[in-house]
């Protein structure tokens, strides 16, 4: 039997999770709701993918558009198992109520508060603990890759100091900025450190500014080692860790820029890079300390994590069974 999936939200996450969950083969695409007849609710009705009004209280617009909706979330709650929910940071906290009197399992993301599901989730540091439970909630697209590339050097990390450099926007938000300044986060730490200690517990502290660019974040990453390892040994190991990839400034990857043509040329959906960047020539150790500098695909990264929560959820696959299929199934590089 395959879990039957509804995704609400349709934007920057909520379609490509939608699109990531029909290329499995244990899942099945039910529908998602948007808020408004937009290009994107025109563009999913033409992929074939049943549109719902988000609530009641948007079937006027759809209406007045000539738009036929399938249906509200209510309506879409009674045909599904688990609602991964891709709505504005808040949103999911006020949505559970509708999840929990409907029965219906729920995945909410990174910009819920911790405290709104039963686990903060990253495939290849916890899947275990998301195993059978109701409400899980995918972490930020930083915090996943901070995550990603920490979880596997966790021996060896007494304490880390990582800077988080912040798109402005995703490219297709013409309301955010800024355009022409560098906005610093003046809380110290930022949000980021606190949100990885809730998947792996590792000290660490981070700072974060946003600068005007929209392609990808850049994080700083300095870890004060309580015991040694080498460069060579941190390449090997980010070498054979899934979703993180090595990039060489002399192959031509000079900036955020060359990673997404990457993407191009890879002929990724939107432009989709899963794998977190790793900067080879950025890693380096200098006595007790190792450095490296690692860029993550926001509007992709936690992709991936939200399609292994689902299997956790329902215990249809261990960890790595999971990986492996959604990793296949998505074109992921390793």
């Amino acid at each position: 039997m395959k879990v039957r999936v509804g995704v609400n939200g349709y934007g920057t996450i909520g379609k490509r999770v939608a699109y990531a969950v029909s290329k499995q083969d244990d899942m099945e695409l039910i529908g998602v709701t948007k808020t408004k007849p937009d290009f994107e609710s025109y563009r999913a009705k033409e992929l074939g993918i049943p549109v719902y009004a988000a609530g009641e209280e948007f079937l006027p617009r759809f209406e007045k558009a000539g738009f036929e909706v399938a249906g509200t979330l209510n309506d879409l709650l009674e045909k599904v198992d688990v609602i991964v929910d891709a709505t504005p940071g808040g949103m999911g906290a006020k949505n559970k109520a509708l999840y929990e009197k409907a029965g219906v399992k729920a995945i909410f993301q990174g910009g819920e508060k911790a405290s709104t599901a039963e686990v903060s989730f990253v495939a290849q540091a916890n899947y275990e603990k998301a195993l059978g439970k109701d409400y899980v909630r995918v972490v930020s697209c930083n915090t996943t890759g901070l995550t990603r590339t920490l979880s596997v050097l966790q021996e060896y990390i007494d304490y880390v100091y990582a800077v988080m450099i912040r798109r402005a926007a995703d490219p297709n938000d013409s309301k955010r900025g800024p355009v022409n300044a560098i906005t610093p986060s003046v809380t110290v730490p930022s949000h980021h450190g606190p949100d990885v200690q809730t998947v792996i517990p590792i000290n660490i502290e981070t700072m974060a500014f946003i600068v005007p660019t929209t392609l990808m974040h850049v994080h700083s990453v300095m870890i004060e080692l309580k015991k040694p390892v080498t460069r060579e040994d941190v390449i090997d190991i980010f070498e054979n860790t899934t979703r993180v990839l090595l990039f060489e400034k002399d192959k031509g990857f000079e900036s955020t820029a060359q990673l997404i043509e990457f993407a191009r040329d890879l002929h990724r959906e939107w432009n989709n890079l899963y794998e977190i960047a790793v900067w080879k020539e950025s890693i380096s150790v200098k006595g007790n300390r190792l450095f490296y500098i690692q860029a993550v695909h926001q509007e992709s990264d936690v992709v991936p994590e939200n399609v292994d929560a689902i299997r956790a959820m329902f215990e249809m696959a261990d960890k790595w069974e999971s990986i492996r299929k959604t990793n296949k199934s998505l074109g992921i590089l390793k």
